[in-house]
């Protein structure tokens, strides 16, 4: 469910007509609902309340520190994986004690950053990590609470290129090989065994990954625990997907039902890292129709935004709805929804069939709430731009749209140019 519906064929955001933002701060723009964050976070951890849980949002998916902060308002952690995002989820007021730094790369920069922060979990994903990890923790004076990630080796049949627990991932370590990990992080100085983690891939729609990953990783936790290691947390990651097109994912209370059985035998914090399925649907990117341009029996609807402003459809082939802010009586069409971006993979829609637009007209693409502006550029030296928050009958600018000058910030020229 999401706020975003048509009013006398006008459509808005909640209570604020999407032609009206568009007057305000121009096209394109990301528009966010709050009602549907609250609502979609709410939902999700509400679904586990009978399991001791932290539900820590992923800031990959949407880091504005508006949003964060809200996260924080309603009791919930963030998962981040860059020192840039702890940057950010501390400045937007995120307890220390609800972060989890996940992450194949962290530098010895971000994990003294981490400890000094006191976070609640580093997740480590490689031996050497471990080692150096342990090496910063002793040079700091602080003990390093951590899980290592798993890959159970479990195909949760989405995108390749978002399956992240399968053998061939660079992701984590295999399972069988992880005994032998908790065993050397047990002898190592400044590092604290608290669980165990993983994730196995996003925009996942079946339970039964799920299920299977959580058997996995009790059994691993039971062999843990014998060997005398303190588990608190098993960290299941995130996933779960949402309707783009015409998928039916399952709802946070299924996939709560369905896991629950096994985890109340672990004696454990479940620890969650849900990002897509709570900001997903909560955001769309407002675009406005520039051209319509036949090539042959092809139309193009030539738009304002590009692939540098949503890259999903470019990179993963990602369907988002387009839906047209105002509702006229007219004709439906196959188009394809280009942008300006210098590039023939610079699309939002192929072969769609669209209600005809016409130059000015401006057009919603839904769901781009999850993974959106976090994964825009400046390609083209197209300025980044704006994120809106919608509450009830206001709007707030929670990020500005750039500037030219602001393409320049940190370029020199060297004194034999000038």
């Amino acid at each position: 469910m999401h706020h975003f519906h048509y009013v006398k064929n006008e459509l808005h955001c909640e209570s604020v007509p999407l032609r009206k933002i568009a007057e305000a701060v121009g096209s394109p723009a990301y528009i966010y609902s709050y009602a549907t964050f609250e609502r979609h976070f709410k939902v999700f951890d509400g679904a586990f309340s009978e399991i001791p849980h932290l539900t820590c949002f992923a800031v990959k998916a949407n880091s504005n520190i508006a949003i964060l902060r809200a996260i924080s308002q309603w009791g919930g952690g963030v998962d981040i994986v860059s020192g840039g995002e702890l940057f950010r989820s501390r400045t937007a007021g995120v307890p220390a004690n609800r972060i989890v730094f996940s992450g194949v790369g962290k530098t010895e920069q971000e994990m003294r950053h981490g400890l000094r922060e006191r976070i609640l979990l580093f997740n480590i994903e490689s031996e050497e990590e471990l080692i150096k990890l342990s090496n910063v923790a002793k040079d700091c004076g602080r003990a390093a609470p951590i899980a290592i990630r798993v890959n159970p080796d479990i195909n949760p049949k989405t995108h390749p290129y978002i399956s992240t627990g399968l053998k061939k991932s660079k992701f984590g370590v295999q399972i069988r090989e992880s005994v032998r990990l908790y065993r050397i992080a047990r002898e190592l100085p400044g590092i604290e065994v608290q669980g165990v983690s993983c994730h196995i891939g996003s925009q996942i729609t079946r339970v039964k990954p799920f299920v299977e990953t959580v058997k996995k990783l009790g059994a691993l936790v039971s062999t843990l625990k014998k060997l005398g290691l303190t588990i608190r947390f098993l960290d299941l990651g995130g996933g779960l997907g949402i309707p783009y097109d015409k998928e039916s994912p399952p709802s946070p209370a299924e996939y709560a039902k369905a896991i629950a059985p096994e985890l109340k035998k672990r004696n454990v914090t479940l620890l969650l890292e849900p990002g897509r399925v709570i900001s997903g649907n909560a955001g769309i990117l407002l675009t406005k129709v520039l051209y319509r341009k036949r090539q042959g029996n092809k139309i193009f609807v030539v738009v304002d935004g590009g692939m540098n402003d949503l890259i999903r459809p470019s990179l993963y082939g990602s369907h988002h709805e387009i839906w047209p802010v105002e509702k006229r009586k007219v004709k439906k069409e196959k188009v394809d929804v280009v942008g300006p971006v210098c590039e023939s993979g610079d699309f939002l829609a192929k072969d769609r069939r669209l209600p005809a637009a016409r130059p000015s007209d401006l057009l919603a693409v839904m769901s781009a709430g999850a993974y959106g502006f976090v994964m825009a550029s400046n390609y083209n030296s197209r300025p980044r731009i704006p994120e809106v928050l919608v509450q009830g009958e206001q709007f707030f600018v929670i990020r500005q749209r750039e500037e030219y000058k602001d393409l320049l910030k940190g370029e020199h020229v060297p004194k034999f140019l000038i």
